[in-house]
């Protein structure tokens, strides 16, 4: 069983940077973001794995970093120039280690104003 706490989402201006955190609980093989907009599909935004393999959305390849302290099993997403397409709920997601059965947090807000 994994749960999932994130934090850090909010209003911010075109080109503001915001970071978001998610805790989790559980035995953890890959941890990330995904993002879902208004009347769109759910999105990745980016993954990690537990050797450090990451991978990014084209859409978001040099402006968002995608990090993880494994002592306290948390993962952060650090969004940089942010414009108004990525508005979303962000959600983190996981995997668990031995199952691979996948796990959601309960989403966050971000909102990027012009």
């Amino acid at each position: 069983q994994v749960q999932l706490v994130e934090s850090g989402g909010g209003l911010v201006q075109a080109g503001g940077s915001l970071r978001l955190s998610c805790a989790a609980s559980g035995s953890i093989f890959s941890i990330g973001w995904y993002r879902q907009a208004p009347g769109k599909q759910r999105d990745l935004v980016a993954t990690i794995s537990n050797g450090g393999f990451t991978k990014y959305a084209d859409i978001v390849k040099g402006r968002f970093t995608i990090s993880r302290d494994k002592a306290k099993n948390t993962v952060y997403l650090q969004m940089n120039s942010l414009n108004p397409e990525d508005t979303a709920v962000y959600y983190c997601y996981a995997r668990h280690i031995l199952t691979m059965t996948e796990y959601w947090g309960q989403g966050t807000q971000v909102t990027v104003s012009s």
